[in-house]
C-alpha cells in the first residue's frame, strides 16, 4: 500500500455562492415593502442606478406556463430609456400615499388638554408636565408620588391634586398606577362604581379572569348572574388607555400578487405598482462612450453597469417566480377561490415545487412574507399550505377548514352549556373528520378561543 505524498489532479463539482446569486436569493425573499427599501439602498450605493418613482401597472397574465424570453443585451443597449421590463404602461398610483400617518403622541395629546385647564399655578403646570412625561406606553404612571414630590420640591398633597386633574383627561384611566385604579377611574367616569363592582375590582380580578364566578358571588354577596354582568362590563373597559398613542413601528401590507376573476377564469397579476422602476443613468452612459475617459473610470462604470444589469435580472426573475408559484396555487386551490375556506385543500410546498419544476427551498423563499389579494380577501401565500386530516371517506381535509368548522360550531353552541373539546371532537367525527380532543384544543387555542369553562354563561 502506497502511503507516500504526491501531487494529483482531479475534477470536482461544487456549488459556489457568488455575490450575484446571493443577491438574487435575497431579492426573492423580500416582500413588496422591503423590496422598495432594498432598491433605495442599491441606488445609494450604485451611482449608475436611478429609481423612477412613477410605478408600473400590473400586467395581467393568464393561467398558462410562462415562456418569456428576455433579451438582456437589448435591455443594456436601451438603458438610456431606463426600462428593464417589457411593461410600458405607467401609473402614478402608490398605495402608501393614502396611508394615514399617526404622529400624535400621548404626551402631545395630554399636553394639549392641559393648556385648556384654567386657574393652574406655574408649579401645578410643572407638576402636570412632569407626571405626563413619566407615563408608560399603556398610560400608567411609572413613578411614585413620593419620588415625584422629592424631585419637584413639592408636597405630596400638591402632587395628588394635580394627578386628580390628569385623571379627568382623555383617554379616561390615564395616569393610573395599577390596573385596578385604571378600571375604577373608568367606572367612576361612567357613574357605574357601585360598592359590589368596586369590591370585585379591588379584590377579585384574578378570580374574574379565571371565571370563578361562584367564588366571587359568595364573597361579594350577589348572584352568579350579577357577577357575569359585572364581568361583561369590566371586559368592555380599556385596560391600556395609552396604547392608542403608542409610537411603535407600523408594518404595511402591500399585496405582491393579485388574483382577479374574469368571467370563469382567474387571472394572476404581479403587483409592480409600489416598486420603483429601475433606470440607468444617461450621464454615465455618455461618460463611458467618451474616448477621453480614463481606463480606471471606464472599468468602474462597467462594474456598476454589470451590477445594475444583474439587479434587473434578479427583479425579473423574482416577478416570474412569483407568477408561476401563484398560478400553481390558484390551480390547486380552485375550489377555495370558487366556494370559500371550507373547500381549502391540504397542500405542501413540495407539491408546488414539483408542479412548477423548482426546488422546495425556492418555493419557501418565494412565499415568505408575500401576500396575495383575491376576491375573497388578502391572504399570506403561506396560508394556502396546510396540513391534512383524514376523513371517513378516505379523503383529506385541510387544517384551516377544520379550524373554521370548530369556530362555527362554537358560535352556534348554547352558551349556558358550551361544547367541550371532547364533544367537539365527537361532533366532527360524526361529520367524517377524524380528530382527537388534544388537536381540537390546539386549534381552539390558535384561534384564541377560551375553553368551555370560560365561555359558560349563567
Amino acid at each position: 500500500m502506497n502511503m507516500g505524498l504526491g501531487l494529483y489532479q482531479e475534477q470536482t463539482l461544487k456549488l459556489v455562492m457568488t455575490p450575484e446569486l446571493r443577491q438574487a436569493i435575497t431579492i426573492l425573499q423580500y416582500s413588496a415593502v422591503d423590496l422598495v427599501s432594498y432598491l433605495q439602498e442599491q441606488a445609494n450605493e450604485n451611482p449608475v442606478i436611478e429609481l423612477q418613482e412613477s410605478a408600473v401597472e400590473m400586467a395581467p397574465i393568464k393561467l398558462e406556463r410562462p415562456s418569456v424570453e428576455i433579451d438582456w443585451k437589448e435591455i443594456v443597449s436601451n438603458r438610456a430609456t431606463g426600462e428593464y421590463s417589457s411593461h410600458k404602461n405607467e401609473s402614478t398610483y402608490n398605495p402608501l400615499d393614502f396611508v394615514h400617518q399617526g404622529t400624535t403622541t400621548l404626551y402631545d395629546h395630554l399636553e394639549r388638554q392641559l393648556g385648556y385647564v384654567k386657574g393652574l399655578t406655574a408649579l401645578q403646570r410643572k407638576i402636570a408636565l412632569f407626571l405626563i412625561g413619566n407615563l408608560d406606553e399603556k398610560g400608567y404612571l411609572e413613578i411614585t408620588l413620593e419620588e415625584a414630590a422629592q424631585r419637584l420640591g413639592a408636597s405630596l398633597e400638591e402632587i395628588e391634586d394635580v394627578l386628580a386633574i390628569l385623571h379627568h383627561f382623555d383617554p379616561i384611566g390615564v395616569g393610573a398606577r395599577s390596573l385596578e385604579e385604571c378600571l375604577l377611574l373608568q367606572l367612576q367616569h361612567q357613574g357605574l362604581d357601585d360598592d359590589k363592582i368596586v369590591k370585585v375590582v379591588q379584590h377579585h380580578l384574578q378570580d374574574l379572569g379565571n371565571n370563578r364566578f361562584q367564588r366571587i358571588a359568595e364573597k361579594v354577596g350577589c348572584s352568579i348572574q350579577d357577577v357575569q354582568s359585572m364581568a361583561d362590563l369590566l371586559r368592555s373597559l380599556n385596560p391600556r388607555p395609552g396604547a392608542a398613542y403608542s409610537q411603535q413601528e407600523t408594518r404595511y401590507v402591500i399585496p405582491d400578487v393579485t388574483v382577479e376573476k374574469v368571467e370563469n377564469e382567474y387571472i394572476v397579476m404581479v403587483n409592480d405598482v409600489a416598486t420603483p422602476r429601475l433606470k440607468i443613468s444617461s450621464f454615465y452612459e455618455k461618460l463611458l462612450s467618451q474616448q477621453k475617459s480614463q481606463d480606471e473610470a471606464k472599468q468602474f462604470i462597467h462594474e456598476k453597469l454589470n451590477a445594475a444589469l444583474w439587479l434587473a435580472k434578479s427583479l425579473e426573475q423574482r416577478r416570474l417566480t412569483l407568477m408561476r408559484v401563484t398560478q400553481a396555487i390558484v390551480e390547486m386551490q380552485r375550489d377555495f377561490f370558487d366556494h370559500g375556506v371550507h373547500y381549502l385543500k391540504p397542500m405542501t410546498q413540495k407539491e408546488i415545487a414539483e408542479r412548477v419544476n423548482l426546488h422546495e427551498s425556492t418555493i419557501s423563499r418565494a412565499t415568505s412574507n408575500k401576500y396575495v389579494q383575491t376576491p375573497r380577501g388578502i391572504f399570506e401565500l403561506k396560508y394556502f399550505f396546510t396540513s391534512s386530516l383524514s376523513t371517513a371517506s378516505g379523503e383529506a381535509a385541510s387544517s384551516e377548514s377544520v379550524k373554521r368548522r370548530i369556530k362555527s360550531l362554537i358560535e352556534q353552541e348554547d352558551r349556558k352549556q358550551p361544547l367541550s373539546d371532547q364533544k367537539l371532537s365527537e361532533m366532527l367525527l360524526e361529520e367524517g373528520i377524524e380528530i382527537s380532543r388534544r388537536t381540537v384544543a390546539k386549534y381552539r387555542e390558535e384561534m384564541m378561543i377560551p375553553s368551555s369553562a370560560k365561555r359558560k354563561r349563567f
